[in-house]
């Protein structure tokens, strides 16, 4: 779930102004939960004075009745040609067109209106939706998830991609990919966190009631032949490692909170969440240190003390990693936006 640098792609137009239209692209056989999901989040983002930040709309390939997967349609108002102003495309899954997909083997339609959200900022898939992005073209060369039933498949119909099964969503700047249905809420929660900072993201989770940042990746749901039991999970100890992220925490005494070897802890860890404990702490350390940034007057010192990291150096190199900016250019947008 590390964030990365944008690759080459067309070069996008400037970011609009707000509200930002959020594109959502459905086909027949969309699932009702992932597209609600999307309405939801981003409709939620307010700015201070209350102002909406997004405008989703819902488009398919010719505007009006879309099938479902479930026993009822929707209705599309819009056709493909709002693609071509949107800041932000989203591809729900259709689990009846998706891993018949392969390289270079979109229909025509699909392929025409995907042609057109060229100028978008950014283009991300839910689920399986992945198949789509990648039958484009748009994820050659870059990592990418999908739902972890279908990543085997999507790994063998596109090697030119590589596949993480284990992360809820991967980021790679122009184009970001999401596991199974519910990982597009930790997704669309991470987009909003990246525009508009971390205080909008946590209210729109609150008012959703969802957690700002889920922990673990899909490793965790994937179905393996033995089961070890509940009792060795590590939960405990990032729970009691997000309490101490200001301290110089070791491996050793997080395997010792979860009562484990080291050897243990780190392979059950990376089972549960996709990475190893030393990338989930720098990680939330990363994370609070956004928070501070934007809610706090802390001097980037300060703050690396608080969140661990030690020195201000350390914190700035860490966060230019993770977030893409230093600490001064991300405290200027985001306090100035506050």
């Amino acid at each position: 779930m590390q964030e990365a640098p944008e690759r080459s792609r067309p070069r996008p137009r400037s970011r609009p102004r707000s509200p930002a239209t959020v594109a959502v692209l459905v086909r027949d056989g969309v699932l009702p939960m992932e597209l609600g999901l999307v309405h939801q989040l981003f409709g939620n983002a307010r700015d201070a004075a209350g102002a909406p930040l997004y405008r989703p709309l819902t488009c398919a390939l010719t505007p009006g009745m879309v099938d479902t997967d479930a026993d009822f349609p929707i209705r599309a108002a819009h056709g493909p040609e709002v693609l071509a102003e949107a800041d932000t495309v989203i591809v729900p899954a259709s689990h009846r067109e998706d891993e018949a997909l392969g390289p270079s083997e979109l229909p025509a339609p699909l392929a025409a209106a995907l042609a057109a959200a060229a100028g978008a900022r950014r283009v991300a898939s839910i689920c399986t939706g992945a198949f789509v992005l990648a039958a484009a073209g748009l994820l050659d060369g870059r990592r990418a998830t999908t739902h972890w039933l279908s990543a085997d498949l999507f790994a063998r119909t596109f090697p030119a991609v590589t596949v993480d099964p284990d992360v809820l969503y991967v980021d790679e700047g122009a184009v970001l990919t999401s596991a199974g249905e519910a990982a597009g809420v930790d997704l669309c929660l991470h987009m909003i966190r990246r525009d508009h900072g971390a205080a909008v993201a946590a209210a729109v989770a609150r008012r959703t009631v969802v957690p700002p940042h889920r922990e673990g990746g899909q490793a965790q749901y994937i179905q393996r032949p033995v089961t070890e039991p509940a009792s060795t999970s590590t939960g405990a100890a990032r729970s009691w490692a997000l309490t101490r992220l200001g301290d110089p925490l070791t491996l050793a005494e997080l395997a010792s909170q979860a009562s484990m070897s080291v050897r243990t802890f780190s392979r059950r860890f990376r089972d549960e969440t996709g990475m190893t404990p030393v990338q989930w702490l720098t990680q939330r350390r990363v994370d609070r240190a956004r928070q501070l940034l934007e809610e706090t007057d802390h001097t980037v010192d300060r703050i690396a003390a608080e969140c661990g990291f030690g020195t201000g150096a350390s914190l700035r190199a860490h966060f230019q990693v993770g977030v893409g900016v230093s600490p001064g250019a991300y405290r200027a947008t985001f306090r100035g936006r506050r």
